[in-house]
């Protein structure tokens, strides 16, 4: 189809692999009873949504109503808020979620060559967790505190292309430690982590795995030096030092040895001390493997500030899950299309594009080579920057 005669919204779904979707829905059975309001037009029409900041069901369906000529060339069709309600309710969010899955293994790829900041060959990873805050009267299933409701997403960041490689969402009484578990360790790779990740036991399954960490010591982290390696204090490295444990369960559950690095941030002036199990990256690269960690924050966010994550379609479980898998896929869709399409601007500067061209029937490159260079929007605010 000639990209003119089809609206730039229909043609960035046209990037999507529909094949795939179809397969998600099969392997749940989510098209089972369905006329009409197919999981596919229910996909599209959140991820529509997402591309246009819609608060509400009411938002959505009013938004959709107003441009009932032109939906057909994009692909969707007006919908009542009701049935949008029920389909979110009811269909899995599993569906959303294999389907983002897809995506980000297709970023991946797309990304794989990217550097991040540091020498590294190896596959390198950021986790940590972010608290979405709920009303516990409204989300009674996501219980936090007495009168507090939340959820979690942990997350797993490649810090090439910045690509979430694992999301996981739980209630927000979910200890960030317990999410170790759930990782499938890649021989090789480097999991980067706060010192909130510190339990010695997982550590050494990490290391059993054949894999490295970089995390930061506890202050009370009891351990008796073995040998210190010479360091160049210019650099802001002051020791670099092979260590043992020595409390009992401590040594125990880690009885290997472990290195201990300790940096002077002379931007912040603050002193920083790693543990890793990796002896053969130098010591600043270890440092600056930790500042890469940072990503991650920027990650969390970024899609707080850009896509409908705290405000809700729906109060149950499946609802909110629903619509969190689709701003991801909508996130790494962006990444997809940027990295596809050779795009110079920034993420925030194409999600502000797409949101005012999604209705026209204009080539979608020539949407994005006719703006100027977005680094005036720099002026404008402090905004947060990835994929760059």
């Amino acid at each position: 189809m000639d990209s003119r005669s089809q609206t730039v919204f229909s043609q960035l779904m046209d990037f999507l692999p529909r094949y795939e979707f179809d397969k998600c829905v099969k392997r749940y059975d989510g098209n089972y009873k369905v006329q009409e309001f197919s999981c596919w037009r229910q996909f599209l029409c959140i991820a529509f949504a997402q591309l246009t900041y819609r608060e509400s069901l009411r938002d959505i369906e009013t938004c959709l109503r107003a441009m009932s000529s032109k939906l057909y060339h994009m692909g969707i069709q007006g919908v009542a808020r009701n049935t949008l309600a029920n389909a979110n309710k009811t269909r899995d969010w599993r569906i959303y979620a294999d389907f983002a899955q897809v995506l980000i293994a297709e970023a991946r790829r797309l990304y794989s060559k990217d550097e991040f900041g540091t020498e590294l060959e190896q596959t390198a990873y950021a986790l940590d967790s972010s608290t979405i805050d709920l009303c516990l009267s409204l989300f009674p299933w996501a219980s936090f505190r007495k009168r507090k409701g939340a959820i979690k997403l942990h997350t797993l960041l490649d810090l090439r292309g910045n690509i979430p490689s694992l999301i996981i969402i739980t209630n927000g009484k979910m200890h960030d430690v317990n999410i170790l578990d759930e990782l499938i360790l890649e021989p090789g790779s480097v999991y980067i982590m706060d010192r909130g990740y510190v339990d010695f036991k997982r550590l050494y399954t990490i290391h059993q795995a054949s894999a490295f960490f970089v995390t930061r010591a506890k202050d009370n982290c009891d351990f008796r030096r073995i040998y210190s390696h010479p360091v160049d204090k210019s650099s802001g490295v002051q020791c670099d030092q092979t260590i043992a444990l020595n409390g009992f369960y401590a040594s125990k559950n880690y009885p290997e040895k472990l290195r201990r690095i300790r940096y002077f941030d002379e931007a912040n002036n603050k002193r920083l001390v790693f543990l890793t199990n990796n002896f053969a990256l130098p010591a600043l690269t270890i440092a600056e493997l930790y500042r890469c960690r940072w990503q991650v924050e920027l990650f969390f966010k970024w899609i707080k500030q850009h896509l409908r994550i705290k405000k809700f379609y729906g109060t149950t479980q499946n609802a909110v899950k629903t619509q969190i898998w689709t701003a991801i896929a909508t996130y790494v869709l962006v990444a997809i299309v940027k990295k596809r399409l050779g795009l110079t601007q920034s993420p925030y500067t194409i999600l502000q594009i797409l949101s005012v061209t999604l209705f026209e029937k204009t080539p979608i490159l020539e949407v994005f080579s006719t703006q100027e260079n977005d680094s005036y929007t720099g002026n404008l605010c402090n905004q947060l920057n990835l994929f760059d």
